[in-house]
């Protein structure tokens, strides 16, 4: 009978020279199965990383409905992206810090934060913490004292470029073989001045949509604040990556969202899809990723599907002519929206025209 550790190596082996494919065919034993899973994440490093992508991905995870996984992806993909070779920077912009807690970084009060960098004098690298999960990934985290930025900031001209300005400034003073691959920003539940921070910033847009029919509600609102701000504050920004996440294979409504979200939003859509899964949850009240949680498990796997999806749709993705730090945005025409938060990107895009005037 076939040693089963050998049979793992092999299986290992045979993986690593035909790409991708997790080869699990020849294992009729779901631990079996569950200990080749583990064996490629604790093994990231000697597999094949992921590719680079052809430009710095500063991408945007948001969408105001809370518990639909925005923070669990943007740590685990940030951690799938670390483990398998790409340099990636989190920024925790929900003043719950739960994005700082999953990855074991100290975001008590006090603690240098993303809080210093957008209402303080301090730089990103001032703030910047390691994680343990990889040496490749590293955070920035939020402490609560980010829940009174939204009134800090109110005075302050081009409020809604700050963070955006932060991150130029950062990548700019990093040597190019430390510059992140990756940055990704984890937005609070709410469509505020930190969420535009975080949209302005960015470059693209990565949805995580619930496979539950509440969380294609307010999206049409989402969406068309993302439209608002190409228009008149990022015009670089765009929705590129819509998540599935939550996904259980047991109900017919779960089928029936995706199949929804998928016609709706076609290529944009990850093949990949995030079960429901108890090791998932469990993982940020040890202070970790699923993935060194857990590593054999199913929202583990999924997770690392996802990051490799979406670091091969990054390669074909040309250079950006991002302004460089404290350029403010083109003027623009005055708006007309009758939402609080948009009328208040008006005004404070008005009062940056008349400043750099």
């Amino acid at each position: 009978m076939t040693d089963p550790g050998e049979r793992l190596r092999s299986s290992l082996a045979a993986d690593q020279s035909s790409g991708p494919s997790y080869g699990l065919a020849d294992f009729d034993s779901p631990i079996a199965m569950e200990a080749l899973r583990a064996t490629r994440v604790l093994h990231a490093a000697d597999q094949e990383p992921f590719p680079a992508p052809g430009r710095i991905r500063v991408i945007t995870i948001a969408n105001q409905k809370g518990g639909v996984g925005k923070t669990t992806s943007t740590v685990n993909l940030g951690v799938a992206l670390a483990l398998y070779g790409l340099r990636t920077l989190v920024i925790d912009l929900d003043p719950q810090g739960n994005c700082s807690t999953a990855l074991g970084v100290e975001h008590t009060v006090g603690t240098p934060s993303v809080y210093d960098a957008l209402v303080g004098d301090s730089t990103l690298a001032e703030v910047v913490h390691p994680t343990t999960a990889s040496p490749l990934l590293r955070c920035v985290p939020a402490t609560i004292d980010l829940a009174g930025a939204e009134i800090e900031l109110v005075s302050v001209v081009a409020r809604e470029h700050r963070l955006r300005r932060a991150i130029e400034a950062h990548i700019s003073a990093l040597p190019p073989d430390e510059r992140p691959h990756y940055v990704l920003i984890d937005c609070p539940p709410s469509l505020g001045l930190l969420t535009l921070n975080a949209l302005v910033a960015g470059d693209e847009v990565l949805i995580p949509i619930q496979c539950e029919y509440y969380a294609l509600e307010g999206l049409g609102q989402l969406l068309s604040n993302i439209d608002l701000v190409r228009a008149h504050l990022n015009p670089g920004i765009a929705v590129r990556t819509i998540l599935l996440t939550m996904y259980d294979g047991r109900t017919k409504l779960a089928d029936q969202v995706a199949d929804e979200v998928r016609n709706h939003f076609g290529e944009l859509v990850l093949q990949a899809v995030i079960p429901r899964n108890v090791r998932v949850s469990e993982a940020p009240g040890y202070g970790q990723s699923v993935l060194t949680y857990d590593p054999g498990s199913r929202g583990s796997t999924s997770y690392v599907e996802a990051a490799r999806e979406l670091a091969q749709r990054g390669v074909s993705m040309r250079p950006l002519d991002r302004p460089s730090a404290g350029v403010s945005a083109a003027p623009v025409a005055t708006l007309s929206v009758s939402d609080p938060v948009m009328s208040d990107v008006a005004t404070a895009d008005a009062a940056t025209t008349r400043e750099s005037q």
